[in-house]
Parts: C-alpha cells; structure tokens; sequence
C-alpha cells in the first residue's frame, strides 16, 4: 500500500492528516506500529540529548510542545521527563493522544495557536519532511520556544544503505516513492539549511544505531513490511534477495536519521 493511503491527504496548508493509525495497515505492520518501532530504535538518544543538552537548564518536568504528535507515541515516551501538550491537525490523532493521557489539542504546525514563549521546549520528529512550508514550521516553533527547539528525528532516506549489493536498488526505490508521495526524502541533511534559513544555529547529528544480527532478524520483518508499504509492487523483486540475504546473516540496511537542537540565547 502506498504512503498516500496512510493518510488522509493534506489541509490548505499543506500538512498532513494522519487518519486513524491504530486501523490503517500495510502487510503485517501497522503506521502506529512503525512509529512504535522508530521511537524504540530512537528513545534512548532523545533522553540523552534532553538530559545532557537540555534539561539541566530547566526546571524539573518542563513544559513542552510535541508537534505533528500523530498518536502520541514519542510524546509518551518522554512523559517522565516532560510536561507535554500534543498537537496535531487531525482530531483522531488528538483523539488517541488523550487515550494515552497526553493534554493534546487540535492545530497546524505552520500556524500554531499559542503565545510567543508559550513553552519551555518545543519538539516534532518525523514530521518536516511531510510539510510543504518547513521554514515556516520552524519560525512557528521558535516564535511559542522560551529555552530550546528540538527537531528529535528527520531521516535522510538519500543516504540509505542496504547490502547485499542485490538490495542496492531499494535506496532509489524508497527515494523515489516518497517523492510520489510529497515528502522530502532529504529532509535530514537540510536541517541545518532550513536552521539557517530561520535565522539560528543549531547542534546538528545523527542517531547513532547499532544492531547485531540477532536483532536484525528481529527488526527485519517488520522493516520489509514497511519498505513494501512505502513503495509497493515495486518492492517485490527485491523481495527474495531480502530474506536470502536475512537468512545468510549478511543483510545490513541503515537510513541515517538526523536531529538538530537549538537553544535559544
């Protein structure tokens, strides 16, 4: 199933509506169960980069702001740490926001219904590369920040890397169907572009990711529903060089994931 059919499409604006992700499913995984995955690849360097970089300037549980929220999930995952507001555009996700227990509102990334400062932080992951005005999704964040604006995780899909050389194929394939679907599938190495573009520096990285084999067997599955997701019938001839490749202990496949972190002065 392609992207565009996990979404319901986009507002005037531009920013997309996530629909219902608990139901919506591509074979033998789920949108909420990807972002499930990601935010369990990613958390604990969200915590570092919060306890090291960020909360030692705050007072304990400082406010924050998770925008495009989806359903929560990363959000929920720094819920000990943070006293966090969810926003999203779409009300089901807002919906399933409040299930979790998260204070969650309805609004728009590029026109956020607060304050100037309203925040101690302000954080999104997974999101700008989804907008058709990043720059002004940022401004946005700055203008309701009064310490630091975290941007957890924008990956970078241009830099994939799949080995065997038979698999070589899926980083065009995933570029590609992205594209179709209106996303940048650049938007990690940007990040520093579109931090200049709004006037700020910021600390720009990777997440680091290490996986030995028996966890990647675990994960494999459920990233080659999520590839076939994205780019369908596409996929499908590289399917036997997958699990060859899964089955001989040498498939590796990484997608950088970046973030950036601005402190306001």
């Amino acid at each position: 199933m392609p992207i565009n059919k996990l979404f319901e499409g986009a507002d005037r604006n531009g920013e997309l509506l996530l629909r219902d992700v608990a139901c919506m499913s591509v074979p033998g995984a789920t949108l909420a169960g990807q972002l499930e995955r990601q935010s369990g690849w990613l958390t604990e360097h969200w915590r570092w980069l919060l306890d090291t970089r960020v909360l030692p300037y705050l007072p304990p549980i400082p406010s924050a702001l998770d925008v495009g929220s989806g359903p929560g999930v990363v959000a929920a995952s720094l819920s000990d740490r943070l006293n966090v507001t969810c926003l999203d555009i779409d009300p089901e996700a807002t919906a399933k926001c409040r299930s979790r227990g998260l204070r969650s509102i309805r609004g728009d990334a590029h026109a956020l219904p607060f304050r100037d400062r309203s925040f101690d932080i302000v954080q999104c992951s997974f999101l700008l590369m989804w907008l058709h005005d990043p720059e002004r999704a940022l401004g946005e964040m700055l203008r309701v920040s009064r310490h630091a604006v975290l941007l957890l995780a924008e990956p970078d899909h241009g830099g994939r890397i799949d080995h065997p050389e038979p698999l070589h194929p899926l980083k065009d394939l995933m570029v590609e169907s992205l594209r179709a679907e209106g996303a940048d599938p650049h938007m990690g190495r940007r990040l520093r572009a579109l931090c200049s573009s709004c006037g700020v520096d910021a600390e720009v990285g990777v997440h680091p990711g290490s996986w030995d084999l028996e966890r990647t067997r675990r994960e494999a599955g459920g990233e080659w529903d999520w590839i076939e997701g994205t780019a369908g019938k596409s996929a499908e001839p590289l399917r036997d060089a997958w699990h060859a490749a899964l089955a001989g202990g040498t498939l590796y496949t990484f997608t950088p994931v970046l973030y950036a972190l601005i402190v306001k002065r």
